[in-house]
């Protein structure tokens, strides 16, 4: 079966808001009274992505991959990234761009987003302008709304290589 040139793929994860834990989005740690609670650091904005880049490969999901055993637990999802793009690697594919938004009440992102960026295209071997980190509110409504979580949503296009062209 011959493997399509393009593929796509759409993630999302979402983890409630804590006291007691640093706040990581995007491999980055944000200024905040609040973090997420989860089995790893709970890096939505990562898992989002690593599900996305996983199901366009049709690698199954994040929790198939790195269920929630000892072996995991407090793992910075910024490793769970970097054997997903290793993944993505030896499937003889790469990134070709990746669209991805935070849902937060609270903090403000914008001043992350760019070294978010910066981070994820590190550790996929592609240039900052590829990785898109945009971020927006709940306007009061959901979990989200309320405060009391945080969520992401991430879209990639892989594309096929040939040999070294792959993620790095």
């Amino acid at each position: 079966m011959q493997k399509s040139a393009h593929r796509v793929g759409i993630g999302y994860d979402i983890h409630p808001l804590v006291g007691g834990r640093p706040l990581v989005l995007g491999g980055v740690e944000i200024d905040y009274v609040k973090g997420l609670q989860g089995h790893s650091d709970a890096d939505a904005l990562l898992h989002a992505l690593c599900d996305a880049l996983l199901g366009a490969l049709n690698l199954g999901d994040l929790g198939e991959h790195f269920p929630e055993t000892a072996e995991y637990e407090g793992i910075p999802s910024i490793r769970i990234l970097e054997r997903v793009a290793g993944m993505v690697a030896t499937s003889g594919y790469r990134l070709v761009n990746a669209d991805c938004i935070v849902l937060a009440e609270e903090p403000k992102l914008a001043p992350y987003r760019r070294k978010m960026a910066f981070r994820i295209a590190g550790v996929l071997g592609v240039p900052a302008d590829v990785v898109s980190i945009k971020a927006t509110r709940g306007e009061g409504m959901g979990p989200v709304g309320e405060g009391r979580a945080i969520a992401a949503q991430a879209v990639v296009l892989l594309e096929q290589v040939s040999g070294d062209e792959g993620v790095r």
